[in-house]
């Protein structure tokens, strides 16, 4: 069977082979036509196209160094070219440039070629073009990965001979000399496993990345991400994945600053602020401390939440999702387990033990290489006061299970547990060397002699074998009891391996989550029917029980609230004992059985692509691929409304006056809301395919929706977006479109589409502006593009083109946040066409960063993470206020 099977899936990779081939040759086809019908135009142009070339050219020699550094850039009136205004906000910010070549219909003038003269600029032969097209079509098969697109974009291979030698790719502003277009990964795929630290990406850090033009000429292939600088063409060309990006500087910049890479900003951030609670596929992960605190984690991040000052402590020191945690039983002791991140260079699979109160790591256990693998099923402290033994479940195919002294690092035994799922796992309390382990159809006794694990396990004789034991607890006695996906709960005796009691169909679907108060009050919460349910001694119902409300979700786990001093915390009331609730929609409820309970943590509980904030107030909206819109407080860390969409959400939007949210949808439509109450206004569709970037003008007059079908459609709007028109739509990407600016008098777009292609547009008429030279001294009303000569600098060496998600310039124009594939928030100066440039460089969250944002006043800035689900909230420090 496993020889047939084997066979199958050798013949689906062929298949899957011989489909990527087709895809490649149909994409080198199109793009041969393209380049052909260029060349023809570029032919009948030539005769009457002369007269243009020093007008055009005149406006790319560079200026005199301005005394300051260029902290600020005049504004340049290209010939024939209307006069662009200044920035809004009084203090002017550098133009952003796009990374584009001359078009050839539009100025004779070409840029230099490594290796060819000046001035002169060949058109592709027959011979070049037929070579492209066999290069193309014999390309060893790329993955399925790459070449399906369910998602968001695509990117393309790397480019033909003669896409380097032309200069004019994707990113010269052509259209008709677009790249060769097979699909990268979408955001939903980065879902299932990022390629986040591979080799390929790190690069050649030894190789010099700026070089002069005459050294550029000398290089017969260029590097990656190299850059080579054109002092009499005032341009910078870029290599991004061996494809040639040219920059067009703005007019008084002065060119030689980009030889010397920037120093990391004064600026810091300290993180002030997690959202959400990891509940969707995690367990045993929310604790109450004995002063009231709640210990639980997000995405890399371990939180200590104060609830009665709305104050959170953070320990940061983990590299990737931490899944499980444990509380030591003198209660300020922490062990939390993270996943092994994708490139083991990055961080194993290890268990970090830290102090909850100074936030200090007080042992790493296993980081060494194979100590663990894959992650983790459960791990918990040894149940005396002592605490001094932790055991861990990794997530191998043998369910490794090993006890360790924890205080020394040091492993005292170790064995195979099972082969099948472990769930759930805890030291017994009266006794420091007996561990339980439970999950598949399976309950099993470990005990720990003489540096050996022997297992013993649980007998359910007469009763039926449950499919899965999802949860346990200890009672007062030392009584096991454990509750399983038939609704079922058993108690075992402390003494054997045998059932002493069974409740059958104590809930409807699978109990996840026991708890037992310190009255004795057994309380349960279950999965399918949502309910906490109260059982006393006897395992009799109390007849207190609370049902959640449908959009909560299920319940994850159950913690008391017990032993607080502090008044206004809560600990026992008339109306019972105060209850944490932790939901597998990534949100933790206070409150107690008889009074009901409300939401003290809200989250998303998918991927999170969609970010804008308030233009004048410490608030922003998020969207996710779990349909849900929440529109939040960033001062009192509180949900002001959510939305629940028909559809994935993936881009949103707010309106220059803040009264109007726009959300869009993988369906191709995007709907409107009132941003004060979170009501529907309306909703429109002009593309059948996933909406990935939204932004109205600084007016507020307009509205640019860009989509994955590589169209970018225009809109009028008034009357609170009640009234809209459709200009028209902006055709001339290959790819989809990513990112979309406005320039500051709303006359002018960029966007850059999945293929690092950046295209500029005039939007009374939705033509594209083919003299990237024209555009050089726009001002930008913000700068989201990952392409351009104000952002060369925070591509790293051996990118690829997908490394950076999302970029944000703020509001004075001096800082620049990126959010990439390696979990990190980076921040930068700004403008940064340096390249190896200094960053402050942030880590917490567990996965790939989908989105960054400084609030309206810059005090403030917001990423959001994609498999993680997280919104993290940094402050954003000065150097005088950084203690």
């Amino acid at each position: 069977m496993e020889e047939l099977t084997r066979r199958v899936v050798e013949l689906e990779e062929k298949l899957r082979a011989k489909d990527d081939e087709l895809l490649v040759l149909r994409a080198a086809i199109a793009n041969l036509t393209r380049r052909l019908n260029t060349c023809e135009e570029q032919l009948k142009e030539g005769s009457a196209g002369g007269g243009q070339a020093s007008n055009v050219a005149s406006t790319s020699r560079v200026r005199a160094p301005a005394s300051d550094g260029a902290a600020r850039h005049e504004q340049a009136t290209p010939t024939g070219r209307p006069p662009v205004h200044g920035s809004a906000r009084g203090a002017r910010p550098p133009p952003g440039i796009g990374p584009h070549a001359p078009s050839p219909g539009t100025s004779r003038r070409q840029l230099p070629v490594p290796g060819q003269a000046p001035g002169r600029q060949p058109s592709p032969s027959p011979r070049q073009t037929a070579t492209s097209l066999a290069r193309a079509s014999s390309s060893p098969a790329l993955s399925r990965r790459q070449l399906s697109a369910p998602a968001l974009g695509s990117k393309p291979p790397l480019p033909s001979p003669m896409a380097r030698e032309s200069g004019a790719g994707g990113a010269s502003g052509h259209p008709a000399l677009g790249l060769n277009t097979d699909t990268m990964p979408s955001p939903r795929l980065k879902r299932h496993g990022p390629n986040r630290g591979s080799g390929r990406r790190k690069g050649a850090h030894g190789a010099n990345p700026i070089q002069t033009a005459s050294q550029a000429s000398s290089s017969a292939v260029p590097s990656n991400t190299g850059t080579s600088t054109d002092f009499n063409d005032s341009t910078v060309r870029m290599h991004l994945r061996g494809r040639p990006l040219v920059f067009h500087a703005p007019s008084d910049y002065p060119l030689a600053a980009v030889e010397h890479p920037q120093k990391a900003p004064t600026e810091h951030l300290e993180l002030e602020w997690v959202y959400g609670y990891r509940g969707r596929d995690c367990r045993s992960n929310l604790y109450v401390q004995a002063s009231g605190e709640v210990l639980y984690f997000m995405a890399a991040v371990g939180i200590v939440l104060n609830r009665l000052t709305r104050t959170q402590r953070h320990y940061r020191q983990h590299t990737d999702d931490i899944k499980v945690m444990a509380v030591h039983p003198n209660g300020v002791v922490v062990a939390t387990g993270q996943s092994q991140c994708h490139d083991k260079q990055l961080g194993r699979a290890h268990i970090r033990v830290w102090n909850s109160e100074t936030m200090e790591t007080m042992a790493v256990v296993g980081e060494s290489a194979g100590t663990f693998d894959r992650g983790f099923c459960c791990i918990g402290f040894s149940r005396r006061k002592s605490g001094s033994l932790l055991f861990a479940v990794d997530e191998g195919n043998d369910h490794t299970l090993s006890v360790w002294d924890w205080n020394r690092s040091k492993r005292l035994a170790e064995a195979r547990s099972h082969g099948d799922a472990i769930l759930c796992g805890s030291f017994c309390p009266a006794d420091d060397r007996t561990v339980v382990l439970a999950g598949k159809q399976h309950v099993t006794f470990w005990t720990l002699d003489g540096g050996k694990l022997t297992k013993k396990s649980g007998l359910f004789e007469k009763h039926a074998k449950p499919r899965f034991v999802t949860c346990l607890a200890f009672t007062d006695n030392h009584d096991l009891i454990t509750g399983d996906s038939n609704g079922s709960i058993i108690v075992w005796s402390s003494a054997s391996n045998r059932i002493t009691q069974a409740v059958k169909n104590a809930h409807e679907g699978s109990i996840l989550s026991l708890v037992v108060m310190e009255d004795g009050t057994l309380l349960s919460g279950g999965g399918k029917d949502r309910r906490i349910i109260a059982w006393d001694a006897a395992y009799q119902r109390t007849g207190d029980e609370y049902e959640l409300p449908d959009t909560c979700g299920a319940i994850r786990m159950l913690a008391e609230v017990s032993g607080a001093e502090e008044e206004g915390v809560g600990v026992a009331t008339g109306d019972g004992p105060m209850v944490l609730v932790g939901t597998t929609r990534n949100s933790v409820m206070e409150g107690t059985l008889a009074t009901g309970f409300r939401e003290i943590i809200k989250g998303h509980c998918d991927e999170l692509w969609g970010l804008s904030v308030h233009p004048m107030q410490d608030r922003f909206v998020t969207a996710g691929y779990d349909r849900v819109v929440s529109y939040w407080d960033a001062t009192n860390h509180d949900v002001v409304w959510s939305a629940t969409v028909a559809d994935e959400a993936v881009s949103v939007a707010i309106h220059p006056t803040g009264d109007i949210v726009v959300v869009g949808l993988r369906t191709g439509r995007w709907i409107v809301f009132d941003a004060s109450s979170g009501t529907y206004v309306t909703s429109n569709a002009d593309s059948g395919d996933v909406v990935n970037c939204l932004r109205f003008s600084p007016d507020g007059r307009m509205l640019a929706v860009g989509a994955r079908d590589s169209i970018l459609f225009l809109y009028t709007v008034e009357d609170d977006m009640k009234t809209i028109g459709r200009v028209g739509k902006c055709s001339g990407h290959a790819c989809a479109v990513k990112h979309v600016d406005w320039s500051t008098d709303s006359q002018y777009l960029q966007t850059v589409s999945a293929d690092y292609e950046l295209l500029y547009w005039r939007a009374t008429t939705c033509k594209q502006v083919t003299s990237p030279i024209a555009m050089r001294d726009v001002i930008w009303a913000t700068y989201t593009c990952p392409i351009g000569f104000p952002v060369i600098g925070i591509w790293p060496e051996g990118a690829d083109g997908s490394d950076i998600n999302a970029v944000h310039r703020n509001s004075t124009s001096s800082l620049l946040a990126t959010g990439d594939d390696f979990s990190k928030v980076k921040v930068f100066r700004y403008p940064l066409p340096q390249p190896r440039s200094q960053c402050r460089e942030m880590t917490g969250h567990g996965s790939h960063v989908t989105n960054v944002h400084f609030t309206h006043d810059d005090s403030l800035l917001i990423s959001t993470g994609g498999r993680d689900a997280a919104i993290l909230q940094w402050q954003v420090l000065q150097p005088d206020t950084i203690i």
